[in-house]
C-alpha cells in the first residue's frame, strides 16, 4: 500500500485518528496533491478496523477539503484547498473582493489549530487566558515576537514590540498618536481602504503621492513633504495593495532619506512582507522614525487578529500602549497564545511557506488565463491589478461581473484623490480552490473581451 497511517500517534476516536494522520502526512509532504489513497476496504483490512470506520474517516476528510472522491476512479488527496464554502450573499457565487490568503491543504490549519490549543490547555489551561492581560503583550510574548521579527528586522527588541488585535487597530492608534484633526498624512496615490477609513474618523487629511510600476516616486514624495509638512507618511512598500508594486532597495533608501530629512515619520504597513521575504522593510533603514506593522492576516488567517507593531523607542512604546488600552484594551489572549505557540514551535513559518507556495500557483494560473490582457502582478501576491479596456469604466465593469455572480473591487476604493484608476483589484486567494479561481477568471475574460461591453456604458 502507498499509504498506511500510524494511528497510535493520535488521540480520540479511530476514525478521527485516520483523519488527523492524513492531515499531518499532507502537511509534511508524505502525501502530495492528486495522490491516490487506498480503497476503503483495503485500508480497513490493513489497519484491522471496521470498513464503516474508514468510510466515516474518508467522509470527514472530504468535508474538510483534504480529499476528493472521483466516481469510478477512487479517492485522492485534494488538488485544491481546505477552505469551506464561504458565507456570502446569495447573488455572489465567487467573491474575489476580499484580499485573504488561501488555505492550501499543506497548511493543515484545522489540525494545527487543534494541536496548538491542546498544547496551551496542557501547559496552562484555557482559563488562564480568560482574564484581562497587559495591553501590548506580556514580556515573554513580546520577546517571542521580537525574536521572530529579527529574521527580517535584525534590530527588533522586545522593548519596542507591542502586540495588537490586527493591523487596523495599529493604523488607527498610530494616527491617533502622531496626528491631530486637520493634519496631513501622505500615502501612495492608491492606498489601503483601511487607512482611508481611519483617517476619516480622526479628521486627518490624506494626500496621495504619485506612483509608477515600482511604487511611490521619490521626487514626488520629496515635493509633497516640502509642500504639506506631513505629520507622517503611510506606505505599503511590498506587494502594494492594490497594484502589487514593490519598492527596490535603491528606492527604499531614497524614501528613507526623504523621510529622515523631512523630519517626519513612517507608518510602514508590512501586511504582505512575509510573502516576499527578500524585501527588507524600510524600518531597517530608519528604525528611529518608523512604526512597522507586521500582520498575520495576509500570510496565515485574518480572524486570528494578531499583529505586531515595532515602534521607534521607549517613549513611543508608552504612548502606543496607552492608546491601545484606551481603544481596544488588548488582543484576544487565547489567539495570542496560539500564535505564540506557533512562533515558538516553527509552525507559523511552515504555514506561511505553504500559503506562499499556493499564492505562486494561483498567480501562474491567472497568468495563463489572463494572457494577452493588461494587468500588474507579482509571483507571491494574493491579488492582481487588472486594467480595463476603454469601453469599460470600473463601476460598470464591477456591476457587470456581479450579475454573473463574481465580486471584484473597483479602483475607486483605493483612490486618495478625485482621479479614479481605470482598473479593478482581483483577489486570487479568496477563491476556495484553483478550480473555482479558474471559473472566476474565465468570467473576467469573457466580460473584458465581450463586444457587448460598450452597451453597458451609461
Amino acid at each position: 500500500m502507498d499509504w498506511l497511517p500510524t494511528l497510535s500517534e493520535w488521540p480520540g476516536a479511530i476514525y478521527m485518528r485516520v483523519v488527523d494522520a492524513l492531515a499531518a502526512d499532507i502537511a509534511n509532504g508524505r502525501l502530495v496533491r492528486g495522490q491516490q489513497l487506498p480503497t476503503h476496504r483495503a485500508l480497513a483490512h490493513a489497519l484491522d478496523i471496521d470498513l464503516t470506520t474508514v468510510t466515516r474517516a474518508y467522509g470527514e476528510a472530504r468535508r474538510r477539503g483534504l480529499l476528493d472522491a472521483r466516481v469510478g476512479q477512487g479517492t485522492f488527496v485534494s488538488e485544491t484547498t481546505a477552505r469551506a464554502t464561504a458565507d456570502i450573499p446569495y447573488q455572489i457565487k465567487i467573491d474575489l473582493s476580499m484580499n485573504i490568503p488561501p488555505q492550501p491543504v499543506e497548511a493543515n490549519l484545522d489540525q494545527r489549530i487543534a494541536k496548538g490549543l491542546a498544547a496551551i490547555q496542557t501547559e496552562a489551561s484555557f482559563s488562564a487566558f480568560l482574564n484581562y492581560q497587559r495591553p501590548g503583550g506580556s514580556d515573554e510574548e513580546r520577546e517571542l515576537a521580537a525574536k521572530w521579527l529579527r529574521a527580517r528586522v535584525p534590530g527588533a527588541s522586545a522593548e519596542r514590540v507591542l502586540i495588537y488585535p490586527g493591523s487596523q487597530a495599529i493604523l488607527f492608534n498610530a494616527l491617533l498618536s502622531l496626528t491631530s484633526p486637520g493634519d496631513v498624512v501622505l500615502t501612495e496615490a492608491l492606498t489601503f481602504p483601511g487607512i482611508k477609513a481611519a483617517a476619516a474618523k480622526l479628521g486627518i487629511r490624506l494626500v496621495g503621492v504619485a506612483m509608477d510600476g515600482e511604487g511611490i516616486l521619490p521626487d514626488a514624495l520629496k515635493s509633497a513633504c516640502r509642500q504639506h509638512e506631513p505629520k507622517a507618511v503611510y506606505l505599503v512598500p511590498t506587494l502594494h495593495n492594490p497594484t502589487t508594486a514593490t519598492l527596490s532597495p535603491t528606492r527604499r533608501k531614497a524614501v528613507a532619506d526623504i523621510i529622515r530629512n523631512s523630519g517626519t515619520v513612517l507608518i510602514e504597513d508590512d501586511a504582505y512582507g512575509l510573502l516576499e521575504p527578500s524585501a527588507s522593510p524600510i524600518a531597517n533603514l530608519i528604525p528611529e522614525r518608523t512604526y512597522l506593522a507586521v500582520s498575520l492576516s495576509k500570510c496565515i488567517a485574518p480572524a486570528l487578529r494578531v499583529s505586531c507593531l515595532l515602534v521607534p523607542d521607549a517613549a513611543s512604546e508608552q504612548v502606543m500602549r496607552s492608546n491601545l488600552q484606551a481603544t481596544t484594551q488588548m488582543p484576544a489572549p487565547l489567539m495570542v497564545a496560539l500564535v505564540m505557540q506557533w512562533l515558538k514551535s516553527g509552525v507559523a513559518d511552515l504555514i506561511i511557506a505553504a500559503i506562499r507556495n499556493e499564492a505562486v500557483g494561483r498567480q501562474k494560473l491567472a497568468g495563463k488565463i489572463l494572457k494577452g490582457l493588461s494587468f500588474a502582478a507579482k509571483p507571491n501576491a494574493h491579488h492582481l491589478w487588472l486594467s480595463l479596456p476603454r469601453q469599460w469604466n470600473h463601476a460598470d465593469f464591477v456591476s457587470h461581473v456581479l450579475r454573473d455572480g463574481l465580486a471584484v473591487v473597483g479602483g475607486d476604493a483605493f483612490a486618495v484623490d478625485q482621479a479614479h484608476p481605470h482598473a479593478v483589484r482581483v483577489s486570487l486567494g479568496a477563491a476556495r480552490n484553483r478550480a473555482e479561481l479558474a471559473q472566476a477568471l474565465d468570467v473576467l475574460v469573457r466580460a473584458l473581451k465581450s463586444p457587448a461591453a460598450a452597451i453597458q456604458i451609461v
